[in-house]
């Protein structure tokens, strides 16, 4: 653990919005960062400002013989939106893409791109979101970079996260590990985030009042695999939604996903919004669902596991898996026949998170 002291923050941003000195690396810069992101973020492992975070490999030697590694970067518009923004994104995104693997995430870094002119009340509104969702999901901010670029330049503001977490050696979930025999299992509605995204943006004269289901999935994957000693594959359904997963599962594991769209959980509201403009939900984007594989023997105990977590309660099998024809997602329809589901082609929805 670093041992160096913490210390003191004086720094208060002035004026109303970001101009170019708050990148400068002058006081500027150094009372943004001070006021508002040491002051949102604030921990022993950020505190000491140096260009690194310092962590001691015994702390995470003790949870596990891997390491997890991920990165990923949020550009969405609008950057607020019912449910949550482009700070919860980036926090819970991240969070969801080391959890997936089996790990237990731990420390994230933040890299922030932010246009000249953004309100400095929305900067530190999207900061305090970014430390409620890190504080939820049970990770520290540890390290971080700000950069501000002329008007034009961006689209008020991008950001990057980063993270590490730990996998317990006795985890091994994968792409590749579906069997015939398996089913597929989702912890709630599907395309809720992709509706979130088309209400915030006002280019349907709807009313929507659909909430992003943005959130951290490391809590529910935790009890899920408490509860399932065989969990095969775990993914988030992001851009490309839940077809997109299927397919991935499909090709790397050589199986045949067959999707039960009776069993499929989506709003009517997702449903309309989707016949409007001729947009398929199942590749509609989430932020909160978790797609999991898992033997057929163990999917009672794995809903049920699931459902005692509040990102799970409305969890439910979607899929079984067989071994022909390999390398293919079918869908059986609600009038009885079958259509292919495959991989997404160009976006749907560019910008959705």
């Amino acid at each position: 653990m670093n041992s160096s002291p913490m210390r003191k923050r004086s720094g208060i941003v002035r004026g109303q919005s970001i101009d170019m000195s708050h990148g400068s690396g002058g006081k500027a810069m150094r009372d943004l960062i001070e006021d508002i992101f040491v002051g949102s973020f604030d921990n022993d492992l950020l505190a000491p400002l140096e260009d690194q975070a310092r962590i001691d490999l015994s702390l995470l030697t003790a949870q596990g013989n891997r390491l997890a590694f991920t990165t990923d970067s949020y550009v969405v518009h609008p950057i607020f939106f019912n449910g949550g923004d482009i700070g919860t994104l980036a926090i819970n995104g991240t969070v969801n893409d080391l959890a997936v693997g089996g790990a237990i995430p731990l420390y994230l870094t933040c890299g922030m791109i932010i246009e000249e002119g953004l309100a400095v009340d929305d900067l530190r509104l999207i900061a305090t979101s970014m430390k409620t969702a890190a504080s939820k999901a049970g990770v520290k901010i540890v390290s971080g970079d700000t950069k501000v670029v002329e008007r034009g330049a961006a689209d008020k503001i991008f950001i990057n996260t980063s993270g590490i977490g730990v996998i317990p050696a006795h985890i091994n979930v994968g792409a590749g590990n579906a069997q015939a025999g398996d089913v597929v299992l989702i912890n709630g509605h599907l395309g809720d985030h992709g509706a979130a995204i088309i209400g915030a943006r006002g280019d349907l004269a709807l009313e929507n009042n659909i909430a992003s289901d943005c959130c951290a999935l490391n809590h529910l994957i935790s009890d899920l695999l408490k509860a399932c000693p065989e969990v095969h594959c775990l993914r988030d359904a992001t851009r490309g939604g839940v077809a997109t997963v299927l397919n991935e599962f499909a090709r790397a594991s050589e199986v045949c996903i067959k999707i039960d769209e009776k069993a499929l959980p989506i709003r009517a509201e997702v449903r309309g919004i989707c016949e409007i403009l001729g947009i398929d939900p199942l590749y509609l984007a989430n932020e909160g669902k978790l797609v999991a594989v898992v033997p057929a023997t163990y999917a009672q105990v794995a809903l049920e596991a699931m459902r005692q977590n509040e990102a799970g309660k409305d969890s439910t099998i979607i899929a079984e898996i067989f071994a022909a024809p390999k390398e293919t997602v079918i869908l059986k329809t609600i009038f009885g026949g079958e259509r292919i589901v495959d991989m997404l082609v160009g976006d749907q929805l560019p910008r959705i998170c």
